[in-house]
């Protein structure tokens, strides 16, 4: 294939990802991720993944795309906005990050980059690839600012300087050579520490390193233990997840809102008061809750973190 044909498919993968409302797609060679081998080293080695056993399998898999894609050739990296304006009516009510208000991401973006696979496959030809999204050993913010999606910020997430950070990262990955975007190199964080600053159980430890340990994030949602008792009023009233760092973040003022119907909350989702969440039944989590990824807390979970919350000392 030469150089024109290899642009020409890549601009209709990008228009049809466009088409399938994904806000960004970056592509960029399927190759071993030289840059992040001692970078993810050194994070694992300073047990920055706490309970996240699974971080530390796979190593290789992580770092080359070839490993978990026979002949991979190109990695499409995709980004889809989430941001939303809406908000809990009551304000004291334990809150819940943005990304986890309507259904979750997992099952959109995965039927959405199968969506993809399947376009290629009929107008360019026959294709193999995977689609990742989250739940496999692939370095989703490396091949994000390789494709030129953004770069990473001081709180490790990928920054974009036209539409900020509230989007979800995801892959396909394709045994098909296609025409690779520049990789993004600018540090648009500048001297700026707000997210470092603001943190509420100081998780960034340094700029662009985040001990996951300390994540409220990781507190709420992937440490299946009781939360330690050191992380006790530095909560900020968080039950699933935590926006600090994005919401101080100066770049997300251009933020626009998502068109995404499945990422709308449920209806009483808002509504409910703090009395509702301390007193959160079997029932009203499954109706809320029908299909987001609060579900992986499941209800004793949530409750626990309600709990923690709760009591102050």
């Amino acid at each position: 294939m030469n150089e024109q044909q290899k642009l020409k498919y890549s601009e209709m993968i990008k228009a049809e990802a466009k088409r399938l409302g994904f806000l960004f797609c970056g592509i960029s060679k399927a190759e071993f991720l030289e840059e992040e081998a001692s970078r993810l080293e050194k994070w694992l080695r300073n047990d920055y993944q706490g309970e996240m056993a699974y971080m530390n399998n796979h190593f290789d898999k992580r770092l080359d795309p070839r490993l978990l894609v026979d002949g991979a050739k190109s990695v499409i990296s995709i980004a889809l906005n989430y941001y939303t304006d809406a908000k809990q009516n009551d304000e004291s009510a334990p809150k819940i990050s943005k990304y986890a208000y309507g259904t979750d991401y997992h099952f959109v973006i995965k039927d959405k980059l199968k969506s993809l696979h399947h376009f290629i496959e009929e107008n360019i030809g026959a294709v193999s690839g995977r689609a990742f999204v989250d739940s496999a050993p692939v370095l989703d913010k490396a091949w994000a600012k390789k494709g030129g999606l953004g770069w990473v910020g001081k709180n490790a997430n990928i920054i974009n300087n036209k539409s900020g950070s509230f989007f979800f990262l995801g892959e396909l990955i394709v045994d098909m050579e296609l025409a690779y975007d520049v990789p993004f190199s600018t540090d648009h964080c500048g001297t700026c520490t707000r997210c470092i600053d603001a943190c509420p159980t100081e998780a960034i430890v340094s700029p662009y390193v985040v001990d996951g340990s300390k994540c409220i994030s990781y507190l709420t949602i992937e440490l299946k233990e009781e939360i330690p008792h050191s992380f006790k009023n530095k909560m900020d009233n968080w039950m699933f997840g935590c926006d600090v760092c994005q919401n101080v973040c100066p770049w997300n003022r251009f933020s626009v809102i998502h068109q995404e119907e499945a990422f709308n909350p449920h209806p009483d989702l808002l509504e409910m008061s703090k009395r509702d969440w301390e007193e959160i039944t079997e029932e009203v989590f499954g109706k809320v809750f029908k299909k987001s990824a609060v579900k992986r807390t499941k209800i004793a979970g949530l409750k626990r973190n309600i709990t923690f919350i709760k009591t102050v000392e």
